[in-house]
């Protein structure tokens, strides 16, 4: 049975953002009152934050940064995050920071997690400059838990070049990640892939195929949608 919190981290541009936002509306439209928290002290930029009003539409409640600091580089986490842990009509979304300096921001809530389970997933792209080797990933697996004082519970393969992301580009990440999953005992709970070309995938994956859709684009690919 899944955790009611689930932490979604990986290094900086793994695609955390995009799994999170795409997994906090699964779970809205599955009927959820769902929370998601914005907790990227890291990245001023392509963060849950950017689509509160596209989120908020979809009743969801956005926890994040006030909009006067969005952009100030602050290492800002909202106080408001603390009501996760104490109401629990929620399902709830972390969207945690790229690297262990993001995820300290997770261990102020110690105390929380040693109260309550909770799902930690580590995004994999493998198409990333630091993530791209076995032992590059087991690395960054082992500095976050580090900083965070939580433990990675499932791997997410979200090996992908964006749009020109192709069917060989996923199957090679597989290769890499579930290596990983072999050597460290962390199962590999989904893969993703856009939505236009999950039925290209085979059949035998480990881990569920997890289509989303892509939110965070860059100001001239906005205009295209």
């Amino acid at each position: 049975m899944d955790s009611r919190i689930r932490v979604f981290t990986g290094h900086f541009g793994s695609g955390k953002t995009e799994i999170a936002i795409n997994y906090a509306l699964k779970l809205s439209n599955e009927g959820n009152k769902v929370a998601i928290a914005d907790l990227d002290i890291v990245n001023p930029y392509f963060c849950t934050r950017d689509e509160t009003k596209m989120l908020e539409n979809k009743g969801i409640r956005v926890i994040a940064t006030p909009k006067d600091f969005a952009n100030a580089e602050l290492g800002i986490v909202p106080p408001e995050t603390l009501s996760i842990f104490n109401d629990k009509s929620y399902e709830v979304v972390l969207d945690v920071g790229g690297d262990e300096q993001g995820a300290v921001a997770l261990g102020q809530y110690n105390r929380y997690f040693r109260e309550e389970d909770y799902d930690m997933y580590f995004v994999i792209n493998t198409l990333r400059p630091f993530t791209n080797s076995i032992e590059g990933i087991i690395e960054y697996i082992k500095s976050i838990e580090a900083a965070s004082r939580l433990k990675v519970k499932y791997l997410i393969n979200n090996t992908n070049l964006s749009y020109e992301t192709d069917i060989e580009h996923i199957l090679k990440g597989q290769e890499i990640v579930k290596e990983v999953s072999n050597i460290t005992n962390i199962p590999i709970r989904y893969v993703t892939v856009m939505e236009d070309i999950t039925n290209k995938l085979p059949d035998s994956f480990e881990g569920e195929i997890f289509p989303i859709k892509l939110f965070m684009l860059p100001p001239w690919r906005r205009f295209d949608v």
